[in-house]
């Protein structure tokens, strides 16, 4: 290593995490871990660190926890004076004022969790599998004013598959790390072909809020299956069985043709719940009833009844 650069990291959630494990690893300078304040969490309400605080505190590295950064005078000092020669950001969780995006000499750069120019925004993974798009991945690229339009690094992909959101977090996670560390050493030399997006291929990834996880049984069972990878761990996708929030935590696509009205369960049976869909069957195999865990369809049925003939409908 020609030279020891002094860095920010910049993140709060667990998708971050491995993004600042790599850039200690790298043998640089961490002078902060930047994060969102420290939130109460859960039915008890007990304040917990958010990830990112959890793993630079293990890892001996200073921690800012500003409530805004915007017009924030005091802390935008604190970084004038470390005067770092970059920043790395991964899912920090609000937008960089320009006085912090200009601010190290060697720029401010992002982990992305899609392949962009193709869904900028709060939700690329869960919006890259709704979508049915066959690869997704990570994005090393250069911040700027603009929402994730800055100039790109480098890319790392990954296919989609049958993974759900969970999942595929998790492995964009360790992708981001790994892509972060491999680009370190061109970064410090200056060796970094920057590439502009095009722009008129960019998507937005709007955020998801829990009413995006309601099913609407017009829709095909192929979007139906995909809504409940992308939903999955959270918020979940669900609909209402006789009053009751039914969690669908998995489902397969069934080509049989059914007239039936959208919603109908039509069969019932070790091997799922049979549902009518877009014109054709939707098949539910794990579920979650309020207060329960989640089981298959075939552990629910020894002590419970699915009535065929109930329309499964959207919440009141």
């Amino acid at each position: 290593m020609k030279n020891r650069l002094k860095t920010v990291f910049m993140g709060t959630p667990d998708f971050a995490v491995p993004g600042l494990e790599a850039l200690y690893g790298s043998g640089h300078e961490v002078g902060y871990v930047v994060t969102q304040p420290d939130k109460a969490r859960d039915r008890g309400k007990k304040v917990q660190f958010t990830p990112v605080k959890e793993k630079a505190i293990q890892l001996g590295i200073q921690v800012l926890q500003p409530e805004k950064i915007k017009g924030n005078d005091e802390f935008l000092n604190v970084l004038k004076e470390y005067d770092p020669d970059l920043i790395v950001v991964a899912a920090y969780g609000k937008l960089l004022p320009p006085e912090i995006i200009h601010l190290p000499r060697l720029g401010c750069i992002n982990i992305h969790a899609s392949l962009l120019p193709r869904w900028r925004g709060a939700a690329p993974m869960q919006r890259a599998i709704m979508a049915g798009d066959e690869n997704t991945g990570i994005t090393l690229m250069y911040m700027e004013e603009g929402l994730d339009t800055g100039d790109m690094i480098a890319k790392k992909s990954t296919p989609i598959l049958k993974k759900t959101a969970a999942e595929l977090h998790d492995e964009m996670a360790e992708l981001g790390g790994e892509l972060l560390s491999e680009q370190l050493p061109n970064l410090e030399s200056g060796n970094i072909i920057r590439e502009k997006q095009d722009d008129s291929l960019a998507t937005y990834a709007e955020m998801i809020f829990k009413k995006a996880g309601e099913i609407d049984f017009s829709k095909t069972p192929a979007e139906i299956e995909r809504l409940i990878r992308g939903m999955d761990s959270w918020p979940g996708a669900y609909s209402c069985y006789k009053g009751q929030l039914m969690k669908i935590w998995k489902a397969e696509i069934s080509n049989k043709v059914c007239g039936e009205p959208y919603g109908t369960i039509v069969k019932v049976s070790d091997n799922g719940i049979e549902v009518s869909a877009g014109g054709s069957i939707l098949i539910i195999t794990v579920i979650q009833m309020p207060g329960k865990k989640r089981v298959t369809v075939a552990d629910y049925l020894k002590g419970n009844k699915i009535e065929i003939g109930e329309i499964l409908k959207k919440a009141d």
